[in-house]
């Protein structure tokens, strides 16, 4: 085998070559949907990371990177952790609710993580961490058993949810832009793209 052509099939976006448009956040009920499917079939490690990525709304890259030292402290996971973003170069802040403190302590303490250790390890030898790559496919499986369209849907679905409900609730922009980590205003509003579901929104409810 071309250990250069692997390489670099290997470490290529798994988005390369494809048609990539503004994906759907989840609605709560979608979110339950996924959650209780994996309680249910006891599947620790993708209940923890599927919590993870619904409350730090990171970017892929950033949440496959994340340690147990970077949201335990002391023998109990933390209320808030912070992380230095990749694309950025600032720091993020998040909050972990109690359904995702309990799923991750659960996946520590059954998977016999060290301190140190990444939260996510790869079975792929080589690799400390699940791959961008990998967390894309295993999103798109828990988006296929409920039913969706994994086409619709992405792992940025997961990123956009939380802020998505935030601001549907409160509609403060500046709250959200701080929570994805945005360094500028307009970002916020293309990614949510609440230009658009604003405008949706007004003409359902106005009749002609």
């Amino acid at each position: 085998m071309n250990t250069k052509t692997y390489a670099s099939e290997h470490n290529s976006p798994w988005n390369k070559g494809k048609l990539v448009g503004q994906k759907m956040p989840l609605r709560i009920s979608e979110i339950w949907a996924i959650r209780v499917r994996l309680e249910i079939y006891g599947r620790q490690r993708d209940l923890a990371l599927f919590n993870l990525a619904i409350d730090s709304k990171l970017r892929g890259c950033d949440l496959v990177q994340l340690r147990v030292l970077d949201v335990v402290h002391g023998n109990h996971v933390a209320n808030r952790a912070t992380v230095m973003q990749q694309k950025t170069k600032q720091p993020v802040q998040f909050e972990l609710t109690a359904g995702t403190r309990k799923s991750l302590l659960e996946w520590i303490n059954v998977a016999g993580l060290r301190h140190d250790d990444y939260l996510f390890s790869s079975r792929i030898s080589g690799s400390p961490h699940i791959s961008t790559r990998q967390y894309a496919r295993i999103a798109h499986q828990w988006f296929d058993e409920i039913g969706l369209d994994p086409t619709a849907y992405s792992t940025h679905t997961l990123r956009r949810t939380k802020p998505t409900l935030i601001y549907r609730r409160t509609k403060n922009l500046r709250a959200v832009q701080l929570l994805l980590g945005h360094t500028r205003l307009e970002s916020t509003v293309r990614y949510l793209g609440i230009e658009v579901d604003d405008a949706l929104e007004m003409a359902e409810q106005t009749d002609a």
